[in-house]
């Protein structure tokens, strides 16, 4: 942990150079330079908590997502997550609680999707106990779920981007933190995308072991399911108590 927290500061530090740099200049090189920085800061920073890592894998273990709908579900959580930072910073810097040498949060929306997750982990736990519906209807609904756990989970916004953001703006130079979001939203989502992969190819890891000898797929999908919801609910309201105790 404090290798992450001592990257992550390395990173505030080399965006701020960066952008320092670009405004000084308006060189464009610095601002290439600065997009492909950004692609692995992303990569890096999604590594430090507070990108939904554990809800993703809990819920992509309890679904029937194959790898690919599976990224798709870490990419729409990516974009959500640095696209929502991006609205805030433009356009809603009044919801932000500044603080020094940070960028602020936006604490109604970070309360807004966790409450969400919980709502979401007692309809997996609720459809679990209820028993699957017809295959047809199921991947309907698997798909829909994924996308409200992604929308949801990604509204808590990106702390890096804001950091970007605010920064960009405050010395005139929006293009450069737009330019740097982007990239990092290329970064967030490989990581992203790596915890979804593994995530479904442990689900089918573990369901091969325990119907082998075990009860049939069916039963053992249905466990997923609960467990699923139940860390979602644990993981969310955990983070809420932490934010507001």
């Amino acid at each position: 942990m404090e290798l992450l927290n001592s990257l992550q500061r390395w990173i505030n530090d080399a965006v701020r150079a960066y952008l320092i740099e670009y405004g000084q200049s308006g060189d464009w090189t610095v601002l290439i330079s600065m997009a492909f920085a950004g692609i692995l800061f992303g990569a890096v920073h999604a590594l430090t908590p507070g990108h939904s890592k554990t809800i993703l894998v809990s819920y992509l273990t309890g679904s029937r997502h194959t790898a690919l709908r599976a990224l798709g579900v870490s990419n729409l959580l990516a974009a959500t997550h640095v696209l929502s930072a991006v609205v805030i910073a433009l356009f809603a810097g009044q919801l932000m609680e500044r603080s020094i040498g940070q960028a602020g949060r936006a604490p109604d929306l970070e309360f807004l999707s966790r409450l969400l997750l919980v709502l979401i982990g007692l309809w997996l736990l609720f459809r679990a106990l209820r028993g699957r519906r017809s295959s047809s209807r199921q991947a309907v609904h698997e798909n829909r779920g994924g996308a409200s756990v992604a929308l949801s989970a990604g509204l808590i916004p990106c702390p890096l981007t804001l950091f970007v953001m605010v920064l960009a703006v405050s010395r005139g130079i929006p293009a450069a933190g737009l330019t740097f979001a982007g990239s990092m939203l290329v970064g967030i989502a490989f990581t992203l995308g790596l915890f979804a992969i593994l995530a479904v190819a442990g689900r089918r890891f573990l369901i091969a072991a325990m119907t082998r000898y075990g009860p049939g797929v069916g039963t053992v999908s249905r466990l997923f399911d609960a467990l699923a919801g139940v860390f979602i609910i644990l993981f969310a309201s955990l983070d809420l108590f932490d934010r507001y105790r």
